[in-house]
């Protein structure tokens, strides 16, 4: 049902009637994500603060609306799409660099701090925050705390919740607490800071993060090595992980995602290889030069057909650009895309890749695979045309196998994108039904009412 006038302007008595919109147009631009999902809701506010935040959910339980959080809409499974209708809680005023305390390396922050805005900020003061999403440069700090966002960077350096010492939540009951600790060790009490981590905005919704930092590293080098088949470039990074060696960053291409990128942005990628892997390593001068030769010889013995080391700066720079261009360069194969971020053990990713090419020859459908390779979590998708009923329902039984395929294989369904929508379906297929009754009663415990963010994970 639609919003009552008297709840219309009591959310504006909140936020101001400035920061409250109901117009169809102006709803239409939070009613969807990066998926197909689109859902319009019933209002959209813009708090500013806890309080705020606060007598929005208080007024949701006692007027029994829904409220879906939502930071820059960048996510990949509808997680901030209004399913079930109601309140979108745009936390984009929530913009402040509160404090980046340089002597304990932390940082206190709001959520809708933009993650790539952030890191240059650190950085300025020779520190370093290393979760990087590909979508670092427009999503923010609280969309990646409740999706534990990782990036390529996660081999080395792990992922958004190894850098969240402490929260401040609002729950959907309207209490507001705060959690964890703004110190390296704190063991106090459950920990509620990893539990609210990545569950995607149904326990509650982030008003402010303690983030750990790290020193910058003083040099980084960039090495790209090029396959004649996607089989050799997996096994090589088999080699380099059982070597001893870890990379900060080590990033797989198939052809077909080379070929892309390539025609897209002219970076000069060999559109006739089998694969291409981009290694960033960092550490002293000294170290990086090191480790940059023992990696170069290490992939010359496996075959690579080339080794380059880029230089410094703009062919970094352009190297990493084609990296992050793949995505939405995608669809001058199709489309419409199903994106899946699939997770293996890193000893399976040649027989995952070769189980994708095979799938791509048996269905017809250009299928491009890439990703962050050194912790084994693959980018698979499947290009098509969902006008084509064909073609639809070949995509989504390649998406049956590909999870039934990572499932026997001992891995996820998800590495960073999160359940959503578009996943839930399949999660229990990888959770035992006592492991779910157990999240469904924690979901319950935070939020009796069932207001926040229905209809994701294991409510769809």
């Amino acid at each position: 049902m639609p919003l009552s006038p008297s709840v219309i302007k009591s959310l504006k008595y909140i936020v101001g009637p400035d920061n409250c919109l109901d117009s169809k147009e102006d709803m239409a631009c939070y009613a969807y994500d990066t998926t197909p999902d689109f859902k319009l809701p019933d209002a959209v506010v813009f708090p500013k603060t806890a309080q705020e935040v606060s007598a929005i959910l208080d007024l949701a339980n006692q007027k029994r609306f829904f409220v879906t959080p939502r930071g820059a809409g960048t996510g990949m499974t509808g997680g901030s799409v209004p399913a079930r209708g109601g309140v979108v809680l745009a936390m984009t005023r929530f913009d402040r660099i509160l404090e980046i305390d340089i002597d304990n390396m932390v940082a206190i922050v709001q959520p809708g701090v933009i993650t790539g805005r952030f890191q240059k900020a650190v950085e300025e003061k020779g520190l370093f925050y290393p979760p990087d999403p590909s979508s670092a440069a427009v999503s923010t700090l609280g969309g990646n705390a409740a999706e534990c966002a990782g990036g390529p960077r996660a081999v080395k350096y792990g992922v958004t919740r190894d850098y969240v010492l402490g929260l401040e939540v609002v729950l959907p009951t309207g209490e507001i607490v705060k959690t964890g600790v703004k110190t390296a060790k704190g063991v106090a009490g459950l920990d509620l800071t990893r539990l609210i981590i990545g569950s995607e905005g149904i326990l509650g919704v982030i008003t402010q993060l303690t983030l750990r930092l790290l020193p910058q590293p003083e040099a980084v080098g960039t090495l790209t090595a090029v396959f004649d088949t996607i089989g050799g470039a997996a096994c090589a990074v088999c080699s380099i992980m059982r070597s001893g060696i870890i990379p900060r960053t080590l990033e797989y291409m198939d052809q077909a995602a080379v070929l892309c990128v390539e025609n897209h942005l002219h970076a000069g990628l060999p559109v006739d290889a089998g694969a291409v892997l981009l290694i960033e390593v960092d550490g002293s001068t000294a170290e990086v030069s090191g480790v940059s030769a023992r990696l170069a010889s290490l992939l010359a013995a496996e075959n690579a057909r080339e080794v380059r080391t880029a230089g410094q700066g703009i062919e970094a720079d352009l190297l990493w650009k084609a990296r992050k261009t793949i995505s939405p360069a995608l669809f001058t194969y199709a489309p419409d895309k199903l994106n899946e971020d699939i997770v293996v053990p890193k000893s399976r990713i040649p027989d995952m890749v070769l189980r994708v090419a095979e799938l791509s020859r048996k269905t017809g459908l250009t299928m491009v695979s890439f990703g962050h390779a050194g912790d084994g979590n693959i980018h698979v998708n499947i290009m098509y045309d969902r006008a084509d009923a064909d073609q639809r329902e070949a995509a989504q039984k390649a998406v049956d196998a590909v999870f039934d395929y990572t499932l026997a294989l001992g891995g996820t369904i998800t590495g960073e994108h999160g359940v959503g929508t578009t996943k839930a379906a399949y999660l229990k297929h990888e959770i035992s039904p006592p492991a779910l009754a157990l999240m469904k009663r924690i979901k319950t415990a935070f939020d009796p009412k069932g207001i926040l963010n229905p209809g994701k994970i294991f409510d769809g």
